[in-house]
């Protein structure tokens, strides 16, 4: 069910929110933190999508706020409760002109009291997340350098005003990539890795960011390197662990599979696909306290490692 309010105010949609579950028999107790979506000036559904799919896993309330400094002062509401909403309520703001101006005063009056906020930008985060009004308020601050405006100095630019709670996307999407890597490490002979090489497309900051990662957990060398789009057009393509019985090589090539090559031994394919915008919010939200490893790999990893090979 979606209920219109057109012109309102953020008093007008709190009343609302209250009628909307005492008729329904929604119980407000139930929502275990509320999720800020930013955008400006658009509404993507296939992000409201993946917040409605992590809400089966993480019950809570959505709150996207649209703010477009353009026009006439107005506040445009929509409430999305049932089957337009999973298991959350999903409230839509469009700010307006002058009332776009003051973000965190739209949002305060909505929180669940006593819980838990995450803070998501799917495109355009600010330049500094934890100084941000809305950041300030929240626990957690996710971005993604991977989406517009895509760069390749925006990891550089994270490091520098990195705060604990921050976390980023194209960190996220390397889980399935790091427990591969541990577990191949945790196999006989168990020599030690002496250098590392780690290629990915031009468009991934995922391939700096598990570069940094080999390199301070590891203590080694990495040769990382952006592949050009003619060789590989998406993500990370391959690891290679170096070590004196021979190289161990995790090569994708689909979106689905990799391939898994270990001296003395035949060629493994494995199952790993590329993970999902539903996934990945998941993942952030099941943890609200500050994730340090993401945080070591952005500064002390990040620092460690030197410029990307030319490749192409």
């Amino acid at each position: 069910m979606i209920i219109d309010l057109p012109d309102t105010s953020v008093s007008d949609i709190a009343k609302r929110l209250v009628s909307v579950r005492e008729e329904g028999g929604a119980v407000a107790l139930g929502r275990v933190l509320t999720l800020i979506i930013k955008s400006k000036r658009k509404l993507d559904e296939a992000v409201i999508d993946a917040a409605n799919d992590a809400s089966r896993e993480h019950p809570m309330r959505v709150i996207v706020l649209v703010t477009d400094s353009r026009g006439e002062a107005k506040l445009d509401a929509e409430i999305r409760v049932g089957g337009d909403a999973g298991a959350s309520e999903v409230v839509v703001l469009r700010a307006y002109g002058p009332a776009a101006s003051n973000e965190e005063t739209l949002i305060t009056g909505l929180l669940l009291p006593d819980a838990p906020v995450v803070v998501w930008w799917p495109d355009e985060p600010p330049a500094r997340p934890g100084k941000d009004a809305l950041g300030r308020i929240a626990q957690r601050r996710i971005t993604d350098t991977s989406t517009a405006p895509y760069a390749p100095d925006r990891l550089r630019q994270l490091d520098l005003v990195y705060t604990p709670g921050d976390t980023d996307l194209a960190w996220t999407r390397l889980t399935r990539w790091r427990e591969q890597l541990a577990a191949v490490l945790d196999q006989p002979p168990f020599e030690a890795v002496t250098a590392v090489e780690v290629r990915g497309a031009s468009s991934s900051p995922s391939t700096a960011l598990l570069a940094a990662w080999l390199g301070m957990a590891l203590d080694v060398p990495v040769d990382w390197a952006y592949e050009s789009p003619q060789a590989w057009d998406h993500g990370i393509h391959s690891v290679t662990l170096r070590r004196a019985s021979g190289d161990i090589v995790l090569e994708r090539h689909s979106a689905t599979h990799a391939t898994l090559t270990q001296p003395g031994q035949p060629d493994h394919v494995l199952l790993l696909p590329r993970r999902s915008l539903r996934e990945c919010i998941a993942e952030e939200l099941r943890r609200l306290d500050p994730d340090l490893l993401y945080g070591r790999v952005l500064t002390e990893g990040w620092e460690r490692l030197g410029p990307a090979s030319e490749e192409f």
